[in-house]
């Protein structure tokens, strides 16, 4: 850690280690040019905190004890057969140059990751193919080409106001959405239905992971 409080590492390539990012007074910053193999990351602080810039991670276990929110930084990274554990709302990993001119944000790619022990809420799989992804089970549901199929998803009678969400929210996201995953508690109180009556529409989709 320098004196401006900072933990930086870079320039450098680490493997089979367990790295502790829980300091709440620390600044993390996880590259440039740094590649991490076969390193459990346990992550416990606020997503200011946490700063990724063209790191590639490769068979990694990231246990996130504290729910990470609204974190962008992950298109920074380049993700291969990791691991994810815990809460996450409103990030995207992937490829998405377009989100900023920034360097770091053109580097960002996700291949044969495993998110079945996490919790994802209102997060994105961006310009990366979804296929070798696997995806949080129910109550979490995952819409692949959220984008490709508005169409079909407008169309489907959703109970409360889903329906009117899927209208309206769908064609905010970029284009470049390759997959949408939403908690259905989380969902179902925002539109004033039940997680069930959710489940019952999604089960006749075909692109809907659950």
């Amino acid at each position: 850690m320098d004196w401006l409080g900072n933990v930086v590492l870079k320039d450098r390539e680490i493997e089979n280690e367990r790295l502790e990012l829980t300091d709440k007074n620390a600044n993390y910053i996880l590259g440039p040019n740094l590649t991490l193999k076969n390193c459990t990351l346990v992550l416990k602080v606020a997503p200011r905190n946490l700063s990724i810039d063209r790191a590639q991670f490769v068979d990694c276990t990231f246990e996130v004890k504290q729910e990470l929110k609204n974190h962008q930084d992950w298109i920074g990274a380049s993700l291969k057969g990791c691991r994810f554990k815990g809460r996450l709302s409103g990030c995207d990993f992937g490829h998405w140059p377009e989100y900023s001119s920034a360097s770091w944000c053109q580097f960002g790619s996700i291949e044969d990751c495993d998110f079945t022990e996490a919790r994802l809420d209102g997060c994105r799989i961006m310009g990366s193919d979804p296929a070798s992804i696997c995806f949080p089970k129910w109550p979490c549901f995952t819409i692949i080409d959220p984008i490709g199929r508005a169409s079909e998803l407008r169309g489907l009678t959703w109970p409360g106001r889903f329906g009117e969400l899927i209208r309206d929210m769908l064609p905010k996201h970029p284009p470049k959405t390759r997959a949408l995953t939403y908690y259905a508690p989380s969902a179902a109180k925002l539109v004033e239905t039940t997680p069930a009556e959710i489940r019952a529409v999604i089960e006749k989709f075909d692109c809907i992971v659950y």
